[in-house]
């Protein structure tokens, strides 16, 4: 019965969890979905001329640019990074002092490993597409501000 219990933990967390996240983002969208249209039939009720395109263009989410998105990539890069290299501090200053027996500062480092390289990752993608898509950004920036 003690086995059951120490399994059931990381069952919820590996199956449960993810599972729960996904219908929680699923419900997100449906929910905006549904509220965005309400208020086009409510609009259309008002005024049955009213245009129809004009109003969803203006209720609607905007497309993220891709400078955002790529300093999001710089973002998450440098935050993963970061963390990637405390938790190697950590594990070996765990093993420098004996604190943490022989399995903590291991975990502790491979952690910091994973983390490092998908921060790298992370920060190599932002600068290739940096340099890939730099013409396509400044098209972009010139047609926002056009459209403003």
């Amino acid at each position: 019965m003690e086995n059951l219990g120490a399994m059931l933990v990381p069952i919820a967390c590996g199956c449960i969890l993810p599972i729960v996240a996904i219908l929680s983002g699923v419900r997100k969208k449906m929910n905006e979905t549904n509220q965005r249209t309400q208020i086009v039939l409510a609009a259309i009720e008002k005024n049955p001329e009213m245009d129809i395109e004009e109003i969803m263009k203006k209720i609607s989410h905007k497309p993220r640019l891709l400078k955002e998105k790529l300093l999001t990539k710089l973002l998450w890069g440098c935050l993963a990074t970061l963390l990637g290299i405390c938790l190697i501090g950590f594990g070996i200053y765990l093993n420098v002092s004996q604190l943490g027996g022989t399995n903590d500062p291991l975990t502790a480092v491979c952690f910091g490993a994973i983390s490092f390289v998908v921060g790298i990752t992370f920060l190599f993608t932002y600068y290739v597409g940096k340099k890939m898509l730099a013409k396509e950004i400044e098209a972009e920036e010139k047609r926002v501000t056009t459209q403003e």
